[in-house]
Order: C-alpha cells, then structure tokens, then sequence
C-alpha cells in the first residue's frame, strides 16, 4: 500500500506541476497578445492620424549602387575614398547635380526632400546654413534656419592644412513648411578688419544655434568660436530682439574653464537651457546648464561619455527622456553615428547603438555619409517622429557640401516592436525621396 500512496503522490504532482506549467503558459501568452493588442491598436491611432506619411516614412529603402563606367575594378570600390576624391566617377552619388527649388518644383513633387541635392531657396540661390540648427517661433509660427554662410572660395588654412572659408556669417532662412526657405540675410556678420575680433574674418565660426528666452524676450544665439588653428575653442554668443537679426555679438568664453569645439544647446520643456560640446580635445562631451538670460553657463556641468571621442552632438527629447545623436572624430571623412539616451540630461548616458536604417551597409557606418547637426520634432503632432538635420561636407569645396535630412523615430522602451527586422529604438530612415508631414496630412 505504500508504494502504491508513494506513485500516487508523484502522479498528482507531476500533474499540478504540468497544470501550472500550463497555466502559466497560458498567461504568458495572454499577456504577449494582449500587449501586441495594445500596440496595434497605438499604430492604428497614429496612422489614422497621419495614414500615408508614416506608413513611408518607416519603410526600409535599401539601395543598389551600380559601379560608375570604366571602373578597371569596379567590384573592390570603396565608397569612403570615392566620397574623399574630388575626381571620382562616382561623384555624382554623393553630390548631385539636380536641385530642389521650390519654385518649379512646387507642383511636381509637392514638398520632397532629396537628402544630398542642392537646395534652393525661393530665391533660386543655394541654401547656405551649414552645420545648423533650427528655431520654430511661436510668436510668428514660423521656422527659423540658421547656419555657417559659406559661399566663398576653399582654401587649406596655414598651419593646420584643414580645408576652410573666410568667415562670412551666420545665414538665416525662414519657413512655415520646412521646405520652401526664404533667405532673411546675414544675421550675424563676420568683421573684416580687427583682426583681434572674435568674429575676424580669419578666425573660426561654426554650428551656431539659437533659442528664445521667454523672460527677457531676446533670442539668444550660441555658436563654436576658434582661431584658425583650432586653439582657442571657445562658445561666442550674441542677442538679438528679432529673429530675423541683426544678432548683437558679446563675447567668447570658454565654459567652466574647459575647450569647448563642436556644440549645440537644448532647451526643455520647463524653460531650462543647456549648453552641450566637445571637450578635452574632443575625448568627452560636457554638458552644463545656462543661467536664467540664456548668456552664461552656470557652475553645474558634468562629464559624459568619458574617452569615447564623440563630436557633432544633437540633443533632443521624448516622452521624458533625453537622447543624443554623435558622430565620430574623423576630420571630413564621415563615420558611425551612435545614439545615447539617459533619463537625465545630466546623465549617466548609454550608448545604444547606430541608429541608421536601410540605404546599404557602407552608407548605414557613415551615417549616410553625413554629419549630425540637429534633431527637430516633427511637424504634424506625431508622437516619437523628429527631423534628423545632418551635412554632407565637401571638404573640396565647402559652400557645395549638401544637407541630409531624414525621419527619425523613437519607440518607448517599454515597447516592443513587432515588425521584422528588429532595429533600433531609435531609427534614422534612409529614403532617396521623401516628403514632411504637415498637419493637413
């Protein structure tokens, strides 16, 4: 009798264990599905809201590059050197003839952009606004465009051999579409004779970005301000009570004591700026905050990305946390960005991977052979979808270097995506021609 109790006993509870192995089975799969559920139900809600851009915009568009004719070997073709070669067959890839003007291209193509092309504004001039930033203004409803005004002649700087352009300023466009721009002039000019001023023709302006500050009602611009040998890496700033200038230059400095080379500044939802650069020679980013006017850093700065030599930094935000675009340190050859995301702009800030989707493997690890320089929230209330602004540079002759911009998303990162392949959480399309949504789509 014993031993029949004792294999009636391990039966029961071989059975409990496989009922609970099953229940548990079941409420696992139960909740997969109902999380699934939930997500569907979000797209659905999204895409009713914007049907038929984001339904392109996240398509994966691979690219096929056919080796330029009379190549003796066109297989063993290395984009990188054909991109660095101002004589290459392949040229046209990169640098397009074909240009984007709004004023013939209004009713063919209706808003498209073509990351690479020559962009016109409705002037038919090229844009000249390198290594950017954007402000939207509430007051005006309008999109602001600043940028380095490049259209002067390319020359190698003594000293350093790096290619440059005398400073000429800081260009400003206007727009209430992002894509039809309208030149408002030279906001900030360089000075042509002292050749002790910052701004001197010689020197070194670069990235400039502008904010608001709500309290003095000034519109404050921050920008990278170096000699031509790249030793005084230091922030200018200038103020202006237009967005459209003149911008009233102040001073140099360098924040916290430290060099300060490429840069941008971010403001929060809650008012708080922040200026953010390259430091110590560009082996870690800083991040300090501004004072109230939005004309000094203050005392409270950290250190991050300590040793990784990380420049071009783009800083934007969603659904409470904070993400930052980089670039590597590769002079004009382009490099693998990496995206960084802490919950804090202060940090600590993780490194999550290359956010580049689709194109081809050489264009995804150089970043579509572009440089970041501004993230803006995309137009038309979509909830995770940003603007990614990059330059493609042409270090052979600057005021040709092109504009690359493409959608940008970001899930939560409590979400899980169900598509195939799994990318990720934060993506930067690839699309030869694509179109911003407005809020009449």
């Amino acid at each position: 009798m014993a031993r029949w109790s004792s294999a009636g006993s391990r039966c029961s509870w071989r059975r409990l264990a496989i009922f609970s192995l099953t229940c548990l089975l079941i409420f696992q799969l139960y909740s997969f599905f109902s999380r699934v559920g939930k997500e569907v139900e979000n797209m659905k809600h999204l895409l009713a809201l914007h049907p038929v851009p984001l339904r392109q915009l996240e398509q994966v568009e691979q690219m096929i590059l056919l080796p330029p004719h009379g190549l003796r070997h066109p297989h063993k073709i290395n984009l990188n050197d054909e991109f660095l070669n101002s004589s290459s067959r392949a040229r046209n890839i990169f640098f397009p003839r074909e240009a984007i003007d709004p004023k013939t291209d209004l009713d063919n193509n209706g808003h498209h952009c073509y990351p690479g092309r020559i962009w016109l504004d409705t002037d038919g001039n090229p844009i000249q606004a390198h290594g950017g930033g954007i402000l939207f203004d509430e007051r005006s409803s309008t999109y602001y465009w600043y940028g380095e005004y490049k259209n002067g002649l390319t020359y190698r700087a003594n000293g350093t051999g790096t290619a440059r352009v005398d400073v000429i300023g800081v260009g400003c466009y206007s727009s209430k579409n992002l894509w039809a721009w309208k030149f408002e002039g030279i906001v900030l000019a360089a000075e042509e004779r002292n050749e002790t001023h910052d701004l001197y023709k010689l020197n070194v302006l670069e990235r400039p970005k502008v904010i608001y500050n709500k309290k003095n009602h000034k519109y404050v611009m921050w920008m990278h301000i170096d000699d031509a040998t790249y030793n005084k890496a230091s922030v200018g700033v200038a103020i202006s009570d237009s967005p459209t200038g003149p911008f009233e230059y102040l001073y140099s400095l360098r924040p916290n004591g430290f060099d300060s080379r490429d840069m941008t500044v971010f403001k929060d939802e809650n008012g708080m700026a922040y200026l953010i650069y390259s430091s110590l020679r560009n082996k870690e980013i800083h991040i300090t905050s501004l004072n109230e006017d939005y004309l000094d850093v203050t005392d409270k700065m950290v250190r991050a990305l300590v040793g990784q030599h990380r420049e071009a930094p783009a800083v934007f935000k969603h659904e409470g946390i904070y993400y930052m675009v980089t670039s590597g340190c590769s002079g004009w050859a382009p490099n693998e960005a990496m995206v960084h995301e802490a919950e804090s702009i202060y940090g600590p800030w993780e490194t999550i991977g290359n956010p580049c989707v689709g194109a081809n493997k050489e264009f995804r690890v150089a970043t579509f052979f572009a440089q970041s320089t501004f993230v803006l929230p995309m137009p038309g209330g979509a909830s995770g979808w940003f603007v990614f602004m990059a330059d493609r540079w042409n270090p052979s002759d600057l005021r040709d270097s092109r504009y690359v911009w493409l959608p940008l998303s970001v899930r939560g990162r409590k979400e899980r995506y169900i598509g195939v392949p799994l990318w990720s959480r934060v993506s930067i399309f690839w699309h030869e021609k694509w179109r911003i949504p407005t809020r009449r789509d």
